[in-house]
């Protein structure tokens, strides 16, 4: 996997980590302002590899880590309540 790849990825599951903080605020209080948070996706072995390098460099630098362990992403669905579609002829 390519670098820009792992970025987009990173991105999709912050703000899915995003999402779940809103519906957790306990959670969200518990993560220092300065932590690092990386991803470990127990799916995606290059993408764990590259954020546990993140990690690493992290805690050289003196920033506390926060890892979010998980077991990949659930199909993205929608949130209408029983649509009911209309056709009309032209």
């Amino acid at each position: 996997m390519n670098k820009e790849f792992l970025i987009k990825k990173n991105i999709e599951l912050s703000t899915e980590f995003g999402k779940f903080l809103l519906d957790n605020p306990a959670v969200g209080e518990r993560i220092p302002p300065e932590a690092v948070i990386v991803f470990i996706d127990e799916t995606d072995l290059a993408l764990s590899k590259y954020n546990l390098a993140l990690a690493e460099k992290a805690v050289k630098e003196g920033r506390p880590i926060v890892k979010v362990r998980i077991k990949g992403l659930a199909p993205e669905t929608t949130r209408l309540i029983k649509p009911k579609l209309e056709f009309s002829a032209a």
